[in-house]
């Protein structure tokens, strides 16, 4: 209950009848707007379908990665810092998404999505940790679903929820890809997920301060571009944010672990007028550039199984083909060709099962 609701509904039974705001029609107001917060509240269980359904169609916008030795490792990574977060026992999940565009996108309930140019873009593993840990600050502190619960077309729709939660659900998940895709965070959010950013990959061993440095890098590379292009697009001034960052991380001193990302992330960057784009509209989202390992080889294709899964969810509120066209007209919206570039034509999820042992295993290599 917000502050300003509960105290009314105190008062409300601490002075006479004829004085509780208009009496009973008063009281009857108090209790109605209580219900329509609560109402607003997601469990766990809802944030959790709503950033499935933002995921399959990040995924059907931009494919995924079929490789199961990157995504082993990205998620090694994720989870080392997911586990040291507030909401560790999440069903976090690591997906890298198959495009040249360099982005980061975090779905509600644990998924984070970071593309395959944002890691060729990377230097080192603790630049990796530092942009995973900003997109899990989001998550861990629901940035997405608290944005969402403000947005006035949703709440005119929560009368509909008190007998079905169905449609607001779906409809919270249409507008959480909206977001998410175009990086609609505030200011606050922005800068509290860069806190969060570092203060996880200190906990982790990681030099705390390098989401500074690939930010530099990043926007070394975005200065002849639109102010709108791809990742951290609506974010607060870079500079000042990397200064910020900066500042928070201090003379902290930390691993990097560079060598250890190059043996496992062979990625180059692509320059960004070389990025093939979606023309706004566009339907046909295929055309994966497919990346190769060290030996030459492509890259394994996941199986694709039956059954229950991210890569088996259809988005909630439209056709296959309706979705694809959304996505690619929600992808150019805004300018420049990282948050317009093609993605590829796999969406299948690949499983990269990681133990506990091998988490283990794996913080000791932070040195």
């Amino acid at each position: 209950m917000k502050p300003a609701i509960l105290v009314a509904a105190v008062m409300a039974f601490a002075v006479p009848a004829h004085a509780q705001f208009g009496g009973l029609d008063g009281l009857k107001k108090i209790q109605q707007a209580k219900q329509k917060y609560d109402d607003l509240n997601v469990s766990d269980e809802e944030e959790q379908k709503i950033g499935l359904d933002v995921s399959a169609k990040i995924r059907q916008r931009f494919g995924v990665v079929q490789s199961v030795p990157v995504h082993k490792y990205v998620t090694l990574v994720g989870l080392t810092l997911a586990r040291q977060s507030e909401r560790p026992n999440l069903p976090w999940t690591f997906v890298v998404l198959d495009t040249d565009g360099v982005n980061a996108f975090a779905s509600p309930g644990g998924i984070v999505h970071i593309t395959r140019g944002a890691l060729g873009l990377v230097r080192s593993e603790a630049e990796l940790a530092g942009v995973l840990a900003h997109e899990i600050g989001h998550v861990a502190h629901k940035h997405t679903v608290n944005a969402i619960k403000k947005n006035r077309t949703v709440q005119l729709g929560t009368n509909e929820s008190l007998s079905n939660r169905a449609p607001f659900v779906d409809k919270m998940a249409n507008r959480a890809y909206e977001m998410v895709l175009e990086n609609k965070f505030d200011r606050g959010d922005e800068m509290d997920a860069d806190k969060v950013s570092v203060t996880l990959t200190e906990k982790a061993g990681y030099a705390p301060g390098t989401l500074a440095a690939f930010l530099t890098r990043l926007d070394d590379r975005n200065k002849d571009q639109p102010a709108q292009n791809g990742l951290f697009a609506s974010h607060p001034e870079t500079k000042e944010r990397i200064d910020a960052i900066k500042k928070l991380a201090g003379a902290k001193a930390g691993a990097t672990v560079e060598a250890r990302y190059k043996e496992n992330i062979k990625y180059e960057p692509t320059p960004v007028a070389a990025i093939a784009t979606v023309e706004d509209g566009a339907a046909g989202l295929t055309g994966s550039t497919k990346a190769k390992d060290d030996k030459g080889k492509k890259e394994e294709e996941a199986p694709k199984k039956k059954g229950f899964g991210l890569s088996a969810l259809k988005p909630s509120s439209s056709s296959e083909r309706e979705t694809a066209q959304v996505s690619a007209s929600g992808g150019s919206r805004g300018l420049g060709a990282d948050r317009a570039a093609k993605g590829g034509g796999n969406p299948a999820v690949v499983k990269a099962s990681v133990t506990d042992a091998e988490i283990a295993a794996f913080k000791k290599g932070i040195a």
